[in-house]
């Protein structure tokens, strides 16, 4: 191959600096990166993107949309099978197995993330463990909800996972006491949030932590290891997400993004190796941490050196991590995430009824959308 390869990531310092960082530090290898906004990677179909760049950085849910356009190159056809064995056992939590689907390995885990507990403690104080904390907390400081876009159905999600139950039930998405209970919390929370940041998506609501004093806390939203720099004014401290019990599962929804290659992409040695290398020990402990990058490593995640300038980030969130929920990986599940946050969102600030809402999601969910067991449909 001649020249670059077109490559694209989403447009933030986590998702960015790194991978341009890399780009051209090995002959043959050098990608050059295009971004887009954080709405862009949740929501953009991937066929389009696959059919204009050589690697997309994606999440998980849309493999079932790559794959019935046929758009990616399995990476077990590229790579060292023993390197996928170990990148396999090494990645924090189910990152790597999210990125495994109809038996072959669609993207490389370069980013591990999930939701987790964000915190002003010079606000706050004391950081709350279970959701009764959180609602106790919300009665004395300004506590927002993450449910602008996708993540209104990604923080019930969550909530329901800690109440006891993951969604995807073959009767329902889940079941009306767990659903009825979660959108409870959510409207009660919501009704005693800022009014400004149910429009906020995690970036918007972490940069206005540090930045501003309006919210002193948000019990659900994606970790950016970013704005928990022990160098900042205003620096947000992450903890894991709330539990429900003492002791119980912590509830929270996987992200992260993955390393894809596109079927137009003619594949080199080189780039296998530049690839390869950013799931190296060396990378993920040392250089993405450096370049604003999130690791996917566990070893990463347990080191010194990484959490030390990020006041413990990696450390204190790993049980979320460990514990997310991976959602489905379908094709139409992006399109249920789209229309069944809509949903949520209108119940939670109070434009249709919990009963209402809780209906109208199972329908969204049994209604053609929903795959039979094994299937990416």
């Amino acid at each position: 191959m001649t020249g670059a390869y077109r490559g694209l990531t989403w447009d933030h310092p986590r998702g960015r600096d790194a991978l341009v960082a890399a780009s051209g530090t090995m002959p043959g290898a050098t990608i050059d990166w295009d971004t887009h906004p954080l709405s862009g990677f949740e929501s953009t179909p991937i066929a389009d993107l696959a059919s204009r760049y050589d690697v997309i950085v994606l999440d998980h849910p849309h493999l079932g949309e790559a794959l019935a356009h046929d758009c990616l190159r399995p990476l077990d056809e590229v790579f060292d099978p023993g390197d996928l064995r170990r990148w396999a056992t090494e990645t924090a939590g189910p990152s790597f197995a999210s990125y495994t689907l109809d038996g072959h390995v669609w993207a490389l885990p370069l980013d591990a993330a999930t939701q987790v507990a964000a915190t002003r403690v010079d606000l706050a104080g004391e950081m709350p463990v279970l959701w009764s904390d959180v609602v106790a907390l919300s009665q004395r400081v300004p506590v927002a909800l993450s449910v602008a876009g996708p993540h209104a159905l990604l923080t019930f999600a969550s909530i329901c996972v800690a109440l006891g139950e993951e969604p995807g039930g073959s009767e329902g998405f889940v079941a009306a006491a767990t659903g009825t209970r979660a959108l409870e919390l959510m409207t009660d929370l919501v009704a005693r949030a800022p009014r400004y940041t149910v429009e906020l998506d995690p970036i918007g609501l972490l940069e206005d932590m540090v930045h501003g004093d309006s919210v002193a806390h948000c019990p659900l939203v994606y970790g950016y290891v970013n704005y928990s720099a022990t160098t900042l004014d205003r620096r947000v401290s992450f903890t894991d997400a709330p539990s429900s019990v003492p002791g119980g599962r912590v509830g929270s929804t996987l992200g992260g993004t993955g390393l894809a290659v596109t079927r137009r992409c003619e594949v080199t040695p080189e780039l296998v190796e530049h690839l390869g290398w950013l799931l190296s020990r060396d990378a993920q402990e040392a250089f993405i941490p450096a370049h604003s990058g999130q690791p996917s490593l566990r070893s990463a995640w347990l080191a010194d050196s990484v959490n030390d300038p990020v006041g413990g980030f990696y450390r204190d969130t790993l049980r979320s991590v460990t514990q997310a929920w991976v959602r489905p990986r379908y094709d139409g599940y992006i399109a249920f995430q789209t229309e069944a946050a809509e949903v949520v969102r209108s119940v939670v600030t109070g434009g249709s009824s919990i009963a209402a809402g809780s209906s109208e999601l199972d329908t969204l969910y049994l209604n053609g959308i929903r795959p039979t067991e094994g299937s990416t449909r």
